[in-house]
């Protein structure tokens, strides 16, 4: 096994020189083009930290909790793990991740974590959404990940959910549509105020008057096929920018019933990029993909910033669908998502 002795002997430098550098604490200290020839040469040998000397040497464990009440329950959640586990492990970090179901079960995990010496968490949610930390999570680092802490405090971030909207409804407008509806939710959430609003914003900017008849917040399955049904009698959109994907199958339904072909006669964006509605769907849905692997990613970095207090200049991004916010973003950090053009939008 490679050790820093080694490493040393061969870029010219001292053994504690090779440690401020693979420790990550370097910055002021060692000059940069030092740190570059030990990391590469760290590399070349296939230097492996031992992450228990470390713990024992720095008392810390480099161990990051991800805690979810959701993550067994949701579609979403692999990537978001996906995308704070890469983060950590390019960070020399290790994640575990625990579910919860709130109350007692919750405080029991956390403790579990702080027993296996957790420096910091990240605690998700999978729907955007306002949110209280738990108290006994209040002396660690936090990062919050795809919600808002009620107090503004926390580092968080977050799709950017009236970006979504304006994108989605200004391709709808750019494809030609005249009267297009926004098919929302009718439960009081972040997403919905910002998807709303950026319906509303685009719409004006296009010139279209907005017509709160062409909005219809909807829930319950059986009441929302109605009402989306009632909508088109009433209002014959050619357009509709929907919540989500599953309520995209509603427009897809009434349209079918009607003898409209989506894709031709109607046009249809909805948001998740869910595996389930967007690919099965015909023609495939044109969808806002959102970043949960990039929120994830981004979560896991930051909270390694606070932990280390470093604003982590040398660290290297990945490529993803998504741009990533910096660092230091005003919280909550947004992520602009991406449209994914597929076959459900006409172009006249």
């Amino acid at each position: 096994m490679t050790t820093m002795k080694e490493i040393a002997q061969q870029t010219g430098v001292s053994v504690s020189t090779v440690s401020l550098v693979m420790n990550h604490h370097d910055e002021g200290r060692v000059k940069a083009e030092v740190a570059s020839r030990v990391r590469e040469t760290a590399r070349r040998l296939g230097y492996k930290v031992n992450p228990m000397a470390r713990s024992l040497r720095t008392n810390s464990t480099r161990i990051l909790g991800f805690i979810s009440d959701e993550v067994a329950t949701t579609p979403y959640a692999g990537g978001m793990i996906l995308g704070a586990q890469s983060a950590a492990s390019q960070l020399g970090y290790m994640l575990i991740t625990v579910s919860t179901d709130g109350g007692m079960k919750e405080d029991d995990e956390i403790e579990a974590l702080k027993r296996y010496g957790a420096d910091g968490f990240l605690y998700a949610e999978m729907s955007n959404r306002v949110t209280d930390v738990p108290e006994k999570l209040r002396d660690y680092p936090v990062v919050l990940t795809d919600a808002t802490d009620r107090n503004g405090a926390i580092p968080s971030v977050e799709p950017d959910e009236f970006s979504i909207a304006y994108d989605a409804t200004t391709h709808l407008v750019q494809a030609g549509c005249r009267r297009i509806a926004y098919i929302g939710c009718s439960r009081p959430m972040i997403a919905q105020d910002g998807r709303l609003a950026g319906y509303r914003a685009a719409m004006e900017e296009a010139g279209k008057r907005y017509d709160e008849n062409l909005v219809v917040n909807v829930l319950e399955p059986k009441s929302a096929l109605q009402a989306v049904s009632d909508m088109f009698d009433r209002e014959q959109p050619d357009g509709f920018f929907c919540f989500n994907d599953a309520r995209a199958w509603y427009v897809y339904e009434c349209a079918a019933r009607r003898g409209l072909t989506i894709g031709k006669d109607i046009s249809v964006v909805g948001v998740d990029n869910h595996r389930v509605f967007a690919e099965t769907l015909y023609p495939q849905l044109t969808t806002v993909e959102l970043p949960h692997f990039e929120m994830g990613f981004w979560a896991a970095a930051k909270l390694v910033s606070i932990i280390e207090d470093r604003p982590l200049d040398d660290f290297v991004w990945p490529k993803t669908t998504a741009p990533m916010p910096p660092i230091d973003a005003p919280i909550p950090a947004k992520i602009h998502c991406t449209l994914l053009e597929k076959g459900s939008v006409a172009r006249r």
